[in-house]
């Protein structure tokens, strides 16, 4: 069972280990920028460690900012068209054939956050 966020933290479980293996997990713990508690308590519950969660976040932004980059291409392509009132055949099929490259990324990418987002709701 997954313990409420707002729940008082009042219990304590001691466990012995090596001193060469707490500091191991320390080291772990300071790398990721994670408590020592988090890292047990997320592993132990097969949970996504909290700067895991960050980079996946990171990684969704970085995502969604290069498809808006896309996106501002292909309206200032319809506006260069609108002005000029033409573009090639040539031209047309070869903005189609991308944009159809694209939709499918888009899709892809769309079919992935799902089961990230997925993920990350099961840990909640």
């Amino acid at each position: 069972m997954i313990e409420d966020v707002n729940s008082e933290k009042n219990d304590y479980i001691k466990i012995r280990i090596s001193t060469n293996r707490k500091e191991n997990w320390k080291k772990i713990c300071s790398k990721k920028n994670i408590s020592l508690t988090n890292l047990i308590i997320n592993s132990v519950e097969n949970r996504i460690l909290d700067d895991e969660r960050r980079k996946v976040l990171a990684f969704i932004e970085k995502q969604d900012n290069i498809f808006i980059k896309i996106e501002t291409n292909i309206n200032q392509l319809a506006k260069m068209v609108n002005s000029q009132k033409f573009i090639s055949k040539t031209e047309f099929d070869e903005f189609r054939s991308e944009l159809k490259i694209i939709s499918k990324l888009k899709e892809k990418q769309n079919e992935i956050f799902m089961k990230i987002y997925s993920l990350i709701a099961n840990d909640y």
